[in-house]
């Protein structure tokens, strides 16, 4: 039986346990070839410094709501990721991996709400680590982290440094006023004249974008804010490339409406 997520826990994890030489001395990491647990998220959190490559792929949005982050589009419709098979199996190997999938089972979090101090954790539902045979030891001997550990942290330290990059674009974006609420409409050609309306995502109003001052723009041509504007609005016409695989895999919507990026 699955088990439910904790309130308040991101995407993707339903428990999160600190990684600790005493209760985890022996135990190894696994990698595998399936990802279960990311085949039914259509919406993954996605990192400003993500946008160049991310936008070749995924419809990149924001979330609805007073705390808006980027997300990553896999799908347009609940439960529906075209990137992956139902049990987790990669359906394109060549599309971009957002890091926030790359860094799953592991994550940087605060131990003790009285302290900045992040502590390495991991979900422990994952099944990606354990009293494994095989697998990469996290730990030494000695109980010191392996080097395998060790890049893990740098890692997850690196995405919560992109993570407050991240927050810094939103809340510049945010002060200038460009968020709208997003909707797309998308005609089938089995259902002409009744399009498929999604909502539930903001997007940038580029009414707004234009009525900017020149020295606003110029400042965010230096800095590279604009540059990932146009990342955001140029791969809103991927919308209609991820409902189009979504009818080929035979997970397309059944009513002319639906939410593409409720509320993650």
């Amino acid at each position: 039986m699955a088990t439910a997520p904790k309130q308040g826990l991101p995407v993707l994890y339903k428990d999160l346990v600190p990684l600790n030489s005493a209760d985890h001395g022996s135990w190894k990491s696994i990698s595998v070839d399936k990802a279960p647990w990311v085949a039914k998220q259509h919406a993954i959190p996605l990192t400003v410094e993500e946008f160049p490559q991310a936008q070749r792929d995924f419809p990149i949005v924001f979330s609805a709501g007073d705390n808006p982050v980027p997300l990553a589009l896999m799908g347009l419709n609940d439960g529906v990721n075209v990137f992956f098979d139902d049990d987790g199996s990669p359906l394109d190997t060549s599309a971009y991996m957002p890091a926030y999938i790359r860094r799953y089972p592991f994550l940087l979090a605060k131990l003790d709400r009285d302290t900045t101090n992040l502590s390495l954790c991991f979900d422990p539902t994952s099944g990606l680590l354990g009293e494994f045979e095989e697998g990469r030891p996290m730990f030494e001997a000695d109980k010191q982290p392996t080097q395998h550990t060790t890049e893990l942290l740098q890692f997850c330290e690196k995405f919560e440094e992109a993570g407050a990059k991240t927050q810094l674009f939103m809340e510049e974006i945010q002060k200038a006023g460009l968020l709208m609420d997003g909707e797309v409409a998308i005609n089938r050609n089995d259902n002409p004249g009744q399009p498929y309306i999604y909502r539930g995502f903001q997007m940038i109003n580029q009414e707004k974008l234009r009525e900017l001052r020149g020295d606003q723009l110029r400042k965010w041509n230096e800095n590279g804010l604009l540059p990932l504007i146009h990342a955001h609005l140029f791969s809103l016409d991927l919308m209609r490339f991820i409902f189009s695989k979504q009818s080929a895999q035979g997970k397309g919507p059944s009513l002319p409406a639906g939410t593409a990026a409720a509320a993650n």
